[in-house]
């Protein structure tokens, strides 16, 4: 075989184990946002059924209290599953995060309610929810490492997948929330349609498990044997030796979290909440969102290979800080105006989202990548994912929207700050 017959066949191979990590990455990961995110989309539905209150708002914000005590166990799920998949591998950590994530949605769908078994019930859906924040957690910095290990040279497009799953999570729960809405009256929801999602989500898990067992290891990974057999403690190796790459993935995520949740999961409720927009069409904007906002990540993934992480991170931080106090002004009742609003917040995030993953790779060596991605990561999430559609809700009860509009403000601007410090890593070595 001739040297260029040769490159041709390890050029081919390549791009086949390239397309199969993408595949295996996206569905697994697909599944596992799945799950994470009907809980947003269908908590107006399934308040009352744990939090009995004749007040909708506080059902509705002890629903969301628990949707931010998930965010918290995320931090915990980066570092003990993050550890456990720098020792045991991408594939390995990649299979238990979904066995966790499906596991959990199977539990909240058959969960019986307050009226059923009392106390018990909001109490087993706050520990389902918790195991969910923990999987969470692990699940990010696995399958982060996995598709850019696999990438090649082409770190932000392949990267991008990652975040792609992640929305494509999110539209499906979304395109199901519409559906459903649809499709069954008030009372139907709230009495067992909002547990169709949650059911639909534990069986999707195990098309997810299936495809991630039939993936190779990455080869970063496999070459790290000797390496891994001395390093006891990966996370303590992360904040002995890489403490400024640490703290800066945490700056990198935080405007994107706000946004992310504002934008992409909570603008129904917001919209529904505020303006009495019916919840139909709200959903139904929501969805068109997500579908131009998935559209718009591998075209960014390329635009950050080409040009650079920091100018896409800078132009997604800046406008973002100078567009949301309009954005939030302008949303109204009306399905156009709810849309609008969307697309132009979704495809400034498109310019955060695209390189994400790459970016965060870029900050470690590989013996460290996924409990150094993870982390930090999930500490951000926490802190300013977690926290936004409880600080919308009681904000905008409150009447204080400007004090909304002014936090989304200083956050963005903080990251850009992160954004410009930071070195470009485009070109840098995978180590």
């Amino acid at each position: 075989m001739s040297s260029l017959d040769s490159g041709a066949v390890t050029g081919a191979t390549a791009a086949a184990t390239t397309r199969r990590a993408i595949l295996a990455g996206t569905v697994g990961n697909l599944v596992e946002w799945f799950d994470w995110g009907v809980y947003g989309f269908f908590a107006p539905f399934f308040a009352h059924q744990f939090f009995p209150s004749d007040d909708d708002t506080a059902a509705l914000l002890s629903v969301f209290l628990v949707f931010a005590l998930g965010f918290f166990f995320r931090p915990l799920g980066g570092a003990v599953l993050g550890s456990y998949s720098d020792r045991r591998g991408r594939k390995a950590g990649m299979a238990l995060t979904i066995l966790l994530m499906a596991g959990s949605s199977l539990v909240i769908g058959v969960l019986p309610t307050y009226t059923a078994i009392g106390l018990a019930a909001p109490v087993l859906l706050v520990l389902a929810r918790v195991l969910q924040g923990f999987s969470a957690g692990g699940e990010f910095g696995s399958s982060s490492a996995f598709m850019v290990e696999n990438a090649g040279g082409r770190r932000g497009a392949v990267g991008s997948w990652q975040q792609v799953s992640v929305a494509l999570g999110g539209l499906l729960a979304s395109a199901l929330a519409t559906l459903l809405i649809g499709v069954l009256d008030k009372p139907a929801l709230e009495s067992w349609g909002w547990r169709i999602p949650f059911l639909v989500g534990g069986v999707l898990g195990m098309v997810g498990l299936y495809m991630r067992t039939r993936v190779g290891e990455t080869e970063s990974f496999r070459a790290l044997a000797a390496e891994r057999a001395t390093l006891r403690a990966p996370l303590l190796e992360v904040v002995r030796r890489y403490p400024v790459q640490a703290m800066r993935v945490a700056g990198i995520v935080a405007a994107g979290s706000v946004t992310y949740y504002l934008w992409l999961v909570y603008m129904p409720s917001f919209a529904s909440l505020v303006h009495k927009a019916p919840k139909g069409e709200a959903q139904l904007a929501n969805t068109i969102t997500l579908v131009v906002f998935i559209v718009a990540l591998p075209f960014s993934g390329m635009l950050a290979d080409r040009w650079g992480r920091k100018p896409m991170l800078l132009a997604f931080a800046l406008g973002s800080a100078v567009a949301v106090g309009p954005l939030l002004l302008s949303v109204g009742s009306g399905f156009w105006s709810i849309l609008l609003v969307s697309v132009i917040g979704a495809l400034l995030l498109a310019g955060y989202s695209g390189c994400l993953a790459a970016v965060m790779a870029e900050q470690f060596p590989p013996a460290v990548r996924t409990v150094g991605i993870g982390l930090p990561y999930g500490i951000s999430v926490a802190i300013f994912g977690g926290l936004t559609p409880y600080l919308t809700t009681w904000l905008v009860k409150n009447g204080w929207l400007g004090w909304l509009i002014g936090y989304a403000i200083v956050v963005c601007l903080a990251s850009a700050a992160v954004y410009a410090r930071m070195p470009e890593t485009k070109d840098a070595e995978l180590r």
